[in-house]
């Protein structure tokens, strides 16, 4: 009688800990999937600044993966010409882009992308405006007299943006939180079920006792 009463009140203990380790092991996957966000901008996204700074700088989640193609940063002014100044650079989860000495008042756009963490590449864009600006100066002497020879077409192109979107920071931390709030429901559910089966299983033994009783 002894071990049938521990074999049933070790039952739910075992069924609430299979429960738990199942729900574990499918959020593991779920939550190492997010990709490391955007946390800050200098410039920032819409903000103003009265002339274009010597570089720009993003500020990610985590530790980002460097590597050759794995970050570019494309910055634009309002005629669409690219003003960046060489290639950009990585130091842990701060991405430096510098930036050229002269440029005009005006809407930029910033185009990013990078190489989170977990090993996927995730990207976005957003807008900043320059209200004063800032062009070189005119040298004193004059210039030697221009020649006559138009410039070919692929000196004159401009280069384009060929970064692809990727999917909002907002989305993904909102993803995550439902993985979370399912997680934690399924946990209470498992801990209800483990003790409604303790009670009954206790109500069980107690009728059997008193039966027993009346037996006698």
């Amino acid at each position: 009688m002894k071990t049938t009463a521990l074999r049933r009140s070790a039952a739910p203990v075992a069924l609430a800990a299979a429960l738990l380790a199942a729900f574990l092991v499918l959020l593991s996957p779920l939550s190492a999937s997010a990709h490391d966000a955007l946390v800050s901008s200098s410039p920032a996204a819409d903000s103003e600044v009265e002339v274009l700074p010597a570089e720009l700088t993003l500020t990610f989640s985590a530790k980002l993966i460097e590597g050759e193609g794995a970050t570019e940063v494309v910055v634009t002014d309002p005629d669409g010409n690219t003003v960046t100044d060489g290639p950009a650079t990585v130091d842990g989860a701060v991405v430096t882009q510098p930036l050229v000495s002269s440029a005009p008042a005006g809407q930029y756009h910033v185009i990013w992308k990078v190489v989170s963490s977990d090993g996927h590449p995730t990207s976005d864009e957003y807008y900043f405006t320059v209200t004063t600006g800032s062009e070189a100066a005119p040298s004193e002497q004059p210039s030697a007299a221009p020649t006559s020879a138009a410039p070919s077409e692929e000196a004159s192109a401009t280069p384009e943006a060929t970064i692809t979107s990727a999917p909002d920071a907002t989305e993904e931390s909102g993803s995550t939180a439902w993985i979370w709030v399912i997680s934690i429901v399924g946990i209470l559910v498992a801990v209800g079920v483990a003790v409604w089966l303790s009670v009954r299983g206790r109500r069980g033994r107690a009728e059997a006792g008193s039966d027993a009783s009346s037996e006698r």
